[in-house]
């Protein structure tokens, strides 16, 4: 299964963020934060203050998805410093 299709780009989000954080936050964060739409089909990358952990939001044409990656620190280290 591909999770993506093609983005049409790829934006990190400087800031770490509270990984309390859901669907309608980052996408809030994405327009008022990024200037960005996130309806653009963009890949938006989040990070944590560790950055050990990634959310990636993206909108598919039909909804809204959010992928969550959690770094295993013994083996893969920081997944982006």
């Amino acid at each position: 299964m591909r999770m993506f299709g093609d983005p049409v780009a790829v934006y990190l989000h400087r800031e770490p963020i509270d990984f309390r954080v859901g669907i309608d936050g980052l996408s809030s964060r994405v327009e008022n934060e990024m200037a960005l739409s996130p309806f653009s089909g963009a890949l938006f990358l989040f990070t944590n203050r560790a950055r050990d952990r990634v959310k990636v939001l993206y909108w598919d044409q039909t909804g809204f998805a959010l992928w969550m990656k959690v770094s295993d620190q013994q083996s893969a280290g920081l997944l982006i410093s």
